[in-house]
């Protein structure tokens, strides 16, 4: 038996919990979860470095975090599918970041080995995003179908996005109030046990979430629980899970989709980027970078919960406006005026809340319920190449020819557009 199918509640049990009320309970899951990982990311170039690391130690192992917390799907993903076990996978993943980060306040007490240890313990906590983000995505996608995937997934990233600006917050107080990092890795403790004493409440009440998939107009019948193990079309045993890894058996509207947002990830140039080019240029004092990222988040925060509802009303025309908004970040945020550059702050912030949110909504309308959860690692495995990619041409880039970057982005994401609409167009079709 799998944990989703565990006490499966029928969905006429008298007292489970109403679809609105799971979705904001995962929603503070992930907010509790984003003060840890968004609070020590904040810091991971200033950790590493009084570790003794060099830049590029740091960029190395802070690339290295982004690119395992997204590849890595491609094989939790297909992972999930095949066993059910989207509970386990969840909470696992999640009790990784829980522990790990907090553990960073021990590395520089032991030594030579602190650099090492530090660096081990930061790729276990991107690892443990890429564990548990198919599976949260899955198990989430089932409830959103009950309130309308579009708000569902917005609400659930407005309140991931308010961790991911207290979490930041919450470590700079620390850090002034003691005047050392450490303390503050230990704080984060704090909302990483919530977000766990979370997860096992919401576990415990809503074993089954396939419940409260509710069938879209026209279907010939209810969709799959999330929960039948080996769903997947690949088979068991290695070439399976190979063929599950690269999308064998997904629909052909789901690969031109993922192309296109991964032409939309990897064109939106990183914060890492914007940060160096308001320090290097002199365009705001490095105290207030972060302060800068936060107010990016919160306008994710609000750009996820928006567009959502948008997006249950207008369908997925709305992404429509994420190639628009990821072409016109270079030009803005690059800029040599301050206000200018916080203008494209504010419009990464918006494209990045849409790309994150609402974009996941789209997959759970192309893919049928047991392949979700290979569908999000397929997808998050092709965001991922195209963000090291993205990176890498943006890096360069910015350091020859800063025209040339908004070219090579414009046209980007005239192709995704492209590819974007050709979904829009094929899922319309099958719906009339």
């Amino acid at each position: 038996m799998t944990d989703a199918t565990a006490a499966a509640p029928s969905t006429g049990r008298p007292g489970r919990w109403s679809a609105w009320r799971v979705v904001w309970w995962f929603g503070f899951v992930s907010l509790a979860a984003d003060m840890v990982y968004e609070g020590a990311r904040s810091m991971y170039g200033p950790l590493l470095a009084s570790l003794g690391a060099s830049a590029l130690v740091v960029g190395l192992v802070t690339g290295a975090g982004e690119a395992m917390a997204l590849v890595l799907r491609l094989v939790f993903g297909p992972l999930a599918d095949r066993t059910g076990r989207y509970w386990g996978l969840t909470i696992a993943g999640y009790g990784l970041t829980a522990v790990c980060v907090p553990l960073l306040a021990v590395t520089p007490f032991i030594g030579g080995a602190g650099l090492v240890v530090a660096a081990v313990l930061i790729l276990l906590e991107r690892s443990g995003k890429a564990i548990r983000s198919p599976s949260k995505s899955a198990l989430l996608a089932h409830v959103a179908s009950a309130v309308g995937r579009g708000r569902g997934f917005g609400v659930h990233k407005a309140l991931d996005q308010v961790g991911a600006f207290g979490g930041p917050l919450l470590v700079a107080a620390v850090i002034a109030a003691t005047g050392a990092i450490w303390p503050s890795m230990a704080v984060l403790a704090i909302p990483g046990a919530v977000a766990m004493l979370l997860l096992v409440v919401i576990r415990s009440r809503v074993p089954d979430p396939s419940v409260y998939d509710v069938e879209p107009p026209g279907a010939s019948g209810a969709a799959p629980a999330a929960s039948a193990p080996g769903a997947s079309t690949g088979g068991r045993g290695l070439r399976g899970w190979f063929a599950d890894a690269v999308g064998s058996g997904l629909p052909r509207e789901f690969f031109g989709y993922a192309l296109a947002a991964g032409l939309m990830t990897g064109g939106l140039v990183t914060f890492g980027i914007i940060g160096y080019h308001l320090t290097v240029e002199g365009l705001v004092p490095v105290a207030t970078v972060p302060v800068v990222y936060a107010g990016a988040m919160a306008v994710e925060a609000l750009a996820a919960l928006g567009v959502g509802l948008v997006y249950d009303r207008r369908g997925g025309a709305v992404l429509y406006a994420v190639p628009l908004l990821v072409a016109l970040v270079p030009p803005l945020a690059l800029a040599g005026s301050v206000w200018l550059s916080l203008v494209g702050v504010a419009v990464w912030g918006l494209a990045y809340g849409v790309q994150d949110s609402t974009v996941k909504a789209l997959v759970a309308e192309v893919v049928e319920a047991p392949r979700r959860a290979t569908a999000y690692g397929v997808f998050a495995g092709v965001q991922g190449a195209f963000a090291i990619v993205g990176g890498l041409v943006a890096g360069w880039l910015y350091d020859r020819s800063l025209p040339a970057l908004v070219v090579v982005v414009a046209l980007s994401q005239l192709v995704a557009l492209v590819l974007l609409a050709r979904t829009v167009r094929s899922l319309r079709v099958q719906t009339v």
